[in-house]
């Protein structure tokens, strides 16, 4: 047996290293290491908690809105305060725009190009796709990037700016939107549809949302445009059988306050995909794990946590310390989102296997990204000129509250506790800590660890495509993970 080590990986945000343990050209064991500290759990702590609404969001230059929406959220927890209609209405345009952005950018700039790797030389697709896709050079970038920077846009009529924003508070946005404001957020919505329904989806954003069946999906692969061409490649090269989730997927709700009676858009909840049993989220069944970290401590629950540095720590691999769900490894994305929710297209994606999948998990960032776009359209067709757009109330000095969001990758909870007015204890998982998670106490494998198993790289070894497929299809945004 050999181990080979797989990173520093391009086209990902920080730091990651995958160590491989390989056997005939087989992966035994796969090791995930997030070689990269952050801090800032321990940099929050005797702050006034309000400050955590301007450095939370620094976390991360990608999902920024999401930090920010759970830290006001975690205030809102403990204040009472809560978002008016038109701050929720705005809050979620912001958001979505966020989580599409980075559905497109991860589609189009971070998984198809390794399809035009020289590793696929010899197939007869791959000329037509290493020229539409590939890295810097391919034409797929220019018609993707302006698409994206009308998405962001919709951050600077209702924030200010984006990344890092100071928009955003318990009660809602800061900013009110006029008429003209309103009309701009339209002129943008048309745009990114335009763009997803001529170039990307080759059909309306409706026939797509429409979607149910595996058929339709290989009605879908017969016709135009970026998505199909995807589908084609996926049932080319298998990826339906590539990269098996832990079995036990979860959300935490995304869009709260604008779906149905005032609810989120998509459930929160829990769904174990090989059995079909479904249950409602209980955040309390969540636990930190830090046994293979370089941190101190013991397994407990991320309120009672903390995140001091441990570098001797007998057997840690990585800064992430490890999850667990009632003691399950655990799968979020968005496949684990809409399985919860309830899509039937995603039900039939996991059905033949009863486990999530590198196929499934891109198709559904796409069927996302138009479910989200018409919800967009939505929401600003029912903001309120006149009617406020952010509550005002009175801050408590003491109390502790939970801020859970989903972010593009996934389930995002941001853990506050407060004293006197400042923080005593502050302690975040973000969804790359999910999913990307080193071994707990009980030898169980994170999310990508075990995906990694039982995969050929044959002589490639670290080179493997397949392996980079895997890896790329959780789509790990590694400055977030580790605190």
């Amino acid at each position: 047996m050999s181990r080979v080590v797989v990173g520093p990986f391009n086209r990902v945000e920080g730091d990651l290293e995958v160590h491989l343990d390989v056997e005939e050209g087989i992966v035994v064991a796969a090791e995930v290491a997030v070689p990269l500290y952050r801090g800032f759990e321990q940099i929050l702590v005797g702050r006034p908690f309000e400050d955590a609404l301007v450095l939370a969001p620094r976390i991360c230059g990608i999902c920024s809105v999401s930090q920010s929406l759970a830290v006001a959220r975690a205030i809102s927890a403990f204040s009472g305060v809560v978002p008016t209609d038109n701050g929720h209405r705005a809050t979620a345009l912001a958001h979505a725009a966020e989580n599409v952005a980075d559905h497109l950018t991860h589609f189009y700039l971070f998984f198809m190009p390794d399809f035009a790797r020289a590793s696929y030389a010899g197939e007869a697709w791959h000329a037509a796709i290493a020229d539409r896709f590939a890295a810097v050079k391919g034409r797929a970038a220019r018609d993707v990037l302006p698409a994206r920077a009308r998405l962001l846009e919709t951050m600077g009529l209702i924030a200010g700016k984006w990344p890092h924003s100071l928009a955003f508070r318990a009660g809602g946005t800061t900013r009110a939107l006029d008429l003209g404001e309103i009309m701009r957020l339209r002129a943008i919505l048309a745009d990114v549809r335009a763009f997803a329904e001529e170039v990307l989806f080759g059909r309306r954003l409706e026939a797509i949302v429409a979607l149910e069946t595996l058929g339709d999906l290989d009605a879908v692969a017969a016709g135009p445009g970026d998505f199909a061409a995807f589908l084609r490649l996926s049932a080319a090269l298998g990826l339906h059988e590539l990269g098996r989730g832990p079995g036990l997927v979860m959300s935490f709700g995304a869009y709260p306050g604008v779906g149905p009676g005032g609810g989120d858009v998509f459930a929160r909840g829990t769904l174990d995909t090989g059995t079909g049993a479904r249950a409602p989220l209980a955040i309390d069944r969540i636990v930190e794990d830090p046994a293979r970290s370089w941190l101190a401590g013991e397994a407990g629950p991320p309120a009672r946590a903390t995140s001091e540095p441990d570098i001797e720590r007998e057997g840690a691999y990585s800064w992430a310390k490890a999850p667990r769900y009632g003691g399950r490894t655990v799968e979020v994305g968005a496949l684990a989102r809409q399985l919860v929710d309830g899509s039937a297209l995603a039900s039939a994606l996991v059905a033949p296997s009863g486990a999530t999948h590198v196929a499934g998990r891109v198709v559904m960032r796409l069927v996302e990204t138009a479910r989200v776009l018409l919800a967009m359209e939505g929401w600003v067709d029912a903001l309120e000129r006149g009617a406020p757009f952010c509550a005002e109330g009175a801050m408590p000095t003491d109390g502790s509250g939970v801020g859970l969001v989903e972010a593009a990758r996934g389930s995002l909870g941001h853990w506050m506790t407060v004293r006197g007015g400042r923080i005593t204890r502050y302690q975040i998982i973000a969804p790359t800590t999910w999913n990307f998670s080193p071994r707990d106490a009980a030898g169980r494998p994170g999310p990508l660890e075990g995906a990694l198993e039982g995969i050929a790289v044959g002589a490639e070894g670290a080179r493997s495509v397949a392996v980079q497929h895997v890896v790329r299809s959780f789509d790990p945004c590694m400055v977030c993970t580790a605190h």
